[in-house]
């Protein structure tokens, strides 16, 4: 493993400029790229580079101490994936700032799936989550964590929702992102009219829903549909689906997105009898 390492001693060296103040580049994300952090991402990251198709592996940027552990992981990249490696001096000055976990890496996505493309893919029976308006980072993370944790086929995201690949939602849902096929396209009604065109019962979350989540009858294609926290889904698009509800004690206005979105997973899936 040591011929493969690439040790880093110069901040300013261009070789691993790509890992330069992230933070920033977490707002920007040019040409398909993003930064994957943190030992679970990295070894989905590596197992999706190694089937090829979506995502590609540039480069993996390493905290000195943390190779050994991470051997059988770094084995797992593409030979071409260069593996680079530095103090935690040299790792601060080029990310811009004092970087806890120390395993970083930059990956790219090379396709951009329309919403056709991930509903023909789809098989029969399938159960798929589709956000619409979330901006926090943090719920898109944890939308996709539980849409994989409880067997979802696929996420769809309207254009205004945030980026799944963004830094911190990518390790929000722990890489849940690059195992799950997933789009981000078109409006809440695109989805909407693309998911119904489908054969999918569609869904919308909502504490003032008609329904009771538990009552939802399973259906071959089954679609649930979350909105921003606070505002949830948009009002015509209560409108245009069925809407259920979670049950909750009285006294709190609302779970928040990722949240309800576990919960209604769970009753569903249970209901279509996938876990």
């Amino acid at each position: 493993m040591n011929d493969r390492l690439i040790r880093i001693i110069d901040p300013a060296d261009p070789r691993i400029a790509a890992f330069g103040d992230i933070r920033e580049r977490d707002l920007r994300r040019q040409q398909g790229q993003f930064i994957a952090e943190g030992t679970v991402v990295l070894r989905l990251l590596a197992d999706a580079a190694r089937r090829g198709g979506e995502f590609r592996a540039e480069a993996v940027f390493l905290l000195e101490n943390r190779v050994a552990g991470l051997a059988e992981t770094i084995a797992a990249f593409p030979e071409e994936t260069p593996v680079y490696v530095a103090d935690r001096a040299v790792m601060n000055a080029v990310v811009g700032f004092d970087i806890h976990r120390g395993v970083l890496a930059l990956g790219s996505r090379a396709i951009e799936p329309t919403i056709e493309n991930r509903l023909s893919a789809l098989p029969d029976h399938s159960l798929v989550v589709a956000a619409i308006g979330i901006a926090n980072h943090d719920n898109i993370g944890a939308i996709f964590r539980n849409a994989a944790a409880f067997g979802a086929d696929a996420v769809f995201l309207d254009e205004t929702c945030c980026d799944p690949l963004y830094r911190k939602a990518l390790r929000v849902s722990v890489g849940a992102a690059l195992k799950l096929p997933y789009v981000k396209a078109g409006s809440a009604a695109d989805l909407i009219g693309a998911l119904d065109r489908a054969g999918f019962s569609v869904w919308g979350l909502s504490p003032s829903g008609n329904v009771d989540i538990r009552a939802i009858p399973a259906s071959p294609r089954m679609a649930l549909l979350t909105g921003a926290e606070g505002e949830g889904l948009p009002p015509e698009v209560m409108k245009a689906v069925s809407t259920a509800r979670i049950p909750q004690a009285p006294g709190l206005d609302s779970l928040n997105a990722g949240v309800a979105t576990g919960v209604a997973l769970f009753a569903v899936a249970s209901a279509m009898r996938r876990i």
